[in-house]
């Protein structure tokens, strides 16, 4: 029995790799800390699990969901759009509920590219990005991601006849795993880019509510006809502590959110019906308080690691949101090598920078979301280590 070709081409999941390093460890009998993963260790707040409870007790809500979303959610969404960003969008026509970003991103590059296109991906990026357009049949054309260019793609470097065959472009500021952060300006220049070339621009807007130091995250829609090009995803994963919940939307443009409605509709059966109106309620329950908490508890195990990293000699300069901290290898070690000595000396388990893209070589990431007391730990066990390289 033999996978289809295309399986040949993917790398190992790296979350899964992580898990899998975690388990040996713990099979020893050693005490890991995982700052691999970006999971929110906090609850999801509590009126919004109550609010689920209340929906899932009606029996309407057992049924079949809307394939594209209930219209009172994408109602919702819109909404909010207009409340956060000063974006107008139709409901019907310019959002579509999704089972979690990471399904959108899948179903809309399976409906926009294939064999013979090119998609453009930053690197390093989250790599299901890369591993949609593979799964599609499509080529994939590399972007690397700097600190010499602000972790910002050089979009003037693309070759001609790359940008012939290009149909997607991905964005996704703030940027994982490197913190970075994208200007309005970058926007624009993206939007006039991707309209020069007739090319969809796909921005992931995952962590559009974690800000630091007074910063807030613009969306790409703000930009002046942006909707002509431009389809972006929103997920209540990170800034409401929902990863498990998988609720997420696209909006934008009309072709393309039509196009990936046609694609779901195929393929899935949409988000549990009350599981949208939870995220409704998140939506509409005065949510800005709740995320200044969110954000101060990040800021805080933010310092402490830069902190940690300070006294280790490396120094970065401060991120103004996600919750990932990236940072180069200690001692001129490769991604690999850094990772596997701080899991083998500091049974600290941090992701290799070289998992999310060849730019990646040479870094690591944190991530944040570790209660607090663990982090303190895991960056002692690693400030330890280092003095032993």
């Amino acid at each position: 029995m033999k996978l289809a070709a295309r399986m040949e081409q993917l790398p190992p999941y790296l979350f899964l790799e992580l898990d899998r390093i975690i388990e040996q460890q713990q099979a020893q009998g050693y005490d890991v800390i995982n700052l691999g993963i970006g999971d929110p260790d906090q609850p999801t707040p509590q009126h919004i699990i109550q609010a689920l409870q209340l929906a899932a007790s009606r029996p309407q809500n057992h049924r079949y969901p809307n394939y594209l979303g209930s219209p009172s959610f994408r109602r919702v969404v819109s909404e909010w759009y207009n409340q956060r960003f000063k974006v107008v969008l139709d409901p019907l026509n310019e959002t579509v509920g999704l089972i979690g970003s990471k399904e959108g991103i899948a179903h809309l590059t399976w409906a926009m590219a294939g064999p013979g296109d090119v998609v453009l991906v930053p690197e390093p990026s989250y790599p299901v990005y890369y591993t949609q357009a593979i799964l599609a049949g499509a080529d994939v054309h590399l972007l690397p991601l700097t600190r010499e260019n602000g972790f910002l793609p050089d979009l003037t470097q693309i070759p001609t006849d790359i940008l012939f065959r290009a149909k997607m472009l991905w964005i996704n500021y703030p940027n994982n795993p490197t913190g970075a952060v994208a200007s309005l300006d970058f926007y624009r220049g993206a939007v006039d880019f991707c309209r020069q070339h007739d090319i969809l621009l796909c921005s992931d807007l995952a962590y559009a509510e974690i800000g630091f130091d007074g910063y807030r995250a613009p969306s790409v829609l703000e930009v002046e006809g942006a909707k002509d090009v431009a389809v972006e995803f929103y997920s209540l994963s990170k800034p409401f502590n929902m990863t498990g919940w998988r609720v997420a939307a696209a909006v934008g443009n009309r072709l393309a959110v039509e196009a990936l409605g046609t694609m779901k509709s195929n393929l899935d059966s949409g988000v549990f019906t009350a599981v949208q109106e939870a995220a409704e309620t998140a939506l509409t329950t005065e949510p800005f308080p709740f995320f200044q908490k969110q954000n101060a508890l990040y800021q805080a195990r933010r310092d402490i690691v830069l902190n940690a990293l300070n006294r280790m000699n490396i120094e970065i300069p401060a991120p103004l949101s996600t919750f990932y901290i990236w940072f180069p290898t200690p001692g001129n070690m490769t991604s690999s090598e850094a990772s596997q000595f701080f899991v083998q000396e500091a049974n600290v388990v941090v992701a290799p920078g070289s998992s999310y893209g060849p730019s990646g070589e040479g870094w690591l990431r944190i991530s944040l979301t570790c209660p607090s007391e663990r982090l303190i730990e895991a960056m002692n066990r690693m400030e330890a280590a280092s003095k032993r390289l």
